[in-house]
């Protein structure tokens, strides 16, 4: 087992810590002492945009909602695919993983911070949803290990059937969400559809590119035509 150096830490709104550790030649954020996400596999959360944002819509300007900055893979694959004239919100509760990502975890995702197409808000997700109605063309979640394994344990809101409404209203019409989640989940995928959206789910890897490492699920959700 490599060594563990503590980097930083903070407290969660649960009085939990959260901390960035340095572990061989990986950086690991934690919360509870569980592993939240580490700097060697991001694939998963790569091909979120992927799924979100179709090829050639670099062309148009669309209006992104990352929420969960996490190591910023998935803000950095969004930035990859969604061209020049994109606006990309990126809301984040913990203030340390946004310090992180503006320090010791900028390398990993190519200083995702620093491009001007990003606007960082720092507070809950559902907060910014209920005030978000038809913001977005493409919505990303990955602020948990799943839609029944929390990072606090206000979030399980997120994932009931008032949190899914907001999210279905955040949506403009064709809008399409994303939701990461280590685990599946036929229940969650039925919520989804019962908020009003085309849900379906899509196996992928922590490292997709050489297809290795842990698999994860990914929920996508489209919202339908209006009327």
């Amino acid at each position: 087992m490599p060594r563990r150096e503590l980097i930083d830490s903070a407290t969660t709104p649960d009085g939990e810590p959260l901390t960035l550790t340095v572990e061989g030649a990986e950086h690991v954020v934690r919360v509870r002492g569980e592993v939240l996400m580490g700097s060697r596999q991001g694939g998963s959360e790569r091909a979120m945009a992927e799924l979100a944002l179709p090829a050639g819509g670099a062309a148009r300007a669309p209006r992104v909602l990352v929420g969960g900055l996490g190591i910023g893979f998935t803000l950095r694959a969004v930035l990859d695919r969604a061209g020049p004239a994109a606006r990309v919100d990126v809301v984040e509760l913990f203030d340390a993983v946004v310090r992180w990502n503006r320090g010791p975890l900028a390398r990993f995702a190519g200083r995702a911070l620093d491009d001007p197409r990003v606007h960082v808000h720092v507070g809950d997700l559902l907060d910014h949803l209920a005030g978000a109605a038809g913001a977005y063309d493409a919505i990303l979640l990955d602020v948990d290990n799943g839609p029944e394994a929390f990072t606090v344990a206000a979030n399980a809101r997120l994932y009931a059937p008032q949190g899914l409404a907001l999210l279905h209203d955040a949506l403009r019409e064709r809008g399409v969400a994303v939701v990461w989640s280590a685990f599946p989940s036929r229940a969650f995928q039925r919520r989804l559809q019962a908020a009003g959206l085309d849900a379906r789910s899509v196996s992928t890897r922590a490292r997709a590119e050489v297809g290795k490492g842990a698999r994860h699920w990914l929920f996508v959700a489209e919202k339908g035509r209006i009327g």
